[in-house]
């Protein structure tokens, strides 16, 4: 478990090299143009569409180790590839390698963390891959910045091939690990085989309900990061650039700062309920981006506003991150954990796509509107994940109850004298 997440912590780290600089390096060092740069941010979400359906088969009949190695690789060379590339064509094809293999070690990763957690210790191995992962995009992020220079290409490739470094040093690091059989899930239903049918999760209404969830999850709170919130924030509240700046680094802090508290506080309750109160904590924050930007205060307000808006979705975050990705784990057969979570993955670039492209221009243009539809999206949240704790067991909303059940069980055959089974 060591080993995997200093394997996040790696893979994230070397994103956080190339990702803010993506659009810069492609559109104005490159010298390709803004429609060039653009397409090359569609291709990385088009890359990950098509080649997450085959993961979760490839991970569910091979594992996921072998299944991430190849990502790595792939990526690696997808990376250097890119940082060395003058044409549009080379471009392309280099972004679609690094979107391809980036997309399916997400789920990999996940895989192997199912693996090697029980159902009471995943969801602090899920909050610690969260915190690693940010924390190596920020660091990434930071270092990078130093190193770029947007008049020399030299720059540029230095960093792509400090990325693709990272992605090497992790399939030596990975490939050190020997993973355990997967664990049977407490209160996960039997799987009929192993092969990972689409048919048979699409059968499971709780899967596909949290995968609704997901969709909206991802919808109105990623999707809008980088895009409609952002355009809103510069249009309607008028921030600066550097308050912009400043209020992503509140999201990161206080993912950094509150994860493992909230971790605490969010163990011992349902998770249905976890992501419910998630839903109106973002409410809020859109009450607070409606604020900034349709209010009537200074400009100082609005900015701080503004700034609170990110840093209470870095709190809905982290109280999502020991919720939602063990709960996929625990809603799969045996076996089957690498399709769910590539099901999962998938419904989250869908997300990351759509996001995007509506928000964008509602954020820039239509400003009460955009607002008021990502404040309902959010009550959405809150109605979505009460309704999917109808369609969880006792175990899957609430994983402690199984450790307790489990503990009471062994004390009373104890007193009666019944011998025990060793595992």
């Amino acid at each position: 478990m060591r080993r995997i997440h200093v394997g996040n912590a790696l893979s994230a780290f070397g994103l956080g090299f190339t990702v803010p600089y993506l659009y810069v390096y492609v559109a104005q060092v490159r010298g390709l143009g803004a429609m060039t740069a653009g397409m090359v941010l569609a291709v990385f979400a088009v890359a990950a569409l098509v080649v997450l359906p085959f993961a979760g088969r490839a991970i569910v009949r091979r594992g996921p180790l072998p299944v991430l190695l190849a990502a790595l690789v792939t990526a690696a060379l997808g990376s250097l590839s890119l940082g060395l590339a003058g044409t549009a064509a080379a471009v392309l094809l280099s972004a679609a390698a690094l979107g391809a293999g980036q997309a399916v070690m997400q789920p990999a990763l996940a895989t192997m963390i199912v693996d090697c957690s029980s159902a009471e210790t995943r969801s602090r191995a899920f909050a610690t891959q969260f915190f690693l992962q940010n924390l190596g995009l920020g660091v990434g992020g930071l270092i990078g910045g130093h190193l770029v220079d947007t008049t020399s290409v030299s720059s540029f490739t230095l960093l792509f091939a400090i990325e693709a470094a990272m992605f090497l040093l992790l399939v030596v690091v990975m490939a050190t690990v020997r993973m355990p059989h997967a664990p049977r899930v407490d209160g996960a239903p039997a799987g009929r085989s192993a092969k990972g049918s689409w048919k048979q999760m699409l059968q499971n209404r709780a899967m596909v309900q949290l995968c609704v969830l997901g969709f909206v999850l991802f919808f109105a709170c990623y999707g809008q990061f980088e895009s409609g919130l952002s355009a809103y924030g510069v249009e309607a509240a008028g921030v600066s650039t550097s308050a912009l700046g400043t209020a992503l680094a509140a999201n990161t802090a206080m993912i950094v700062v509150a994860q493992f508290a909230v971790l605490k506080f969010v163990e011992r309750r349902r998770r249905s309920r976890v992501i419910a109160a998630v839903g109106l904590i973002w409410a809020v924050a859109w009450v607070a981006a409606g604020y900034a930007g349709l209010g009537d205060g200074s400009q100082e307000m609005a900015t701080a506003a503004f700034i609170s808006t990110y840093a209470l979705f870095g709190l809905g975050e982290a109280m999502l991150s020991p919720t939602v990705a063990p709960l996929v784990a625990d809603l799969a057969p045996s076996g089957m954990a690498g399709q769910y979570n590539s099901a999962f993955a998938l419904v989250k670039q869908l997300a990351l796509a759509v996001g995007p492209a509506v928000g964008g221009p509602m954020g820039a243009a239509l400003h009460g509107p955009y607002v008021v539809t990502f404040l309902l999206f959010s009550l959405g949240i809150t109605w979505l994940a009460l309704r999917l704790g109808r369609q969880l067991t006792a175990v899957q909303d609430q994983p402690w109850r199984g450790k307790s059940r489990v503990v009471a069980q062994g004390a009373a055959a104890s007193a009666a004298g019944t011998p025990r089974a060793h595992a």
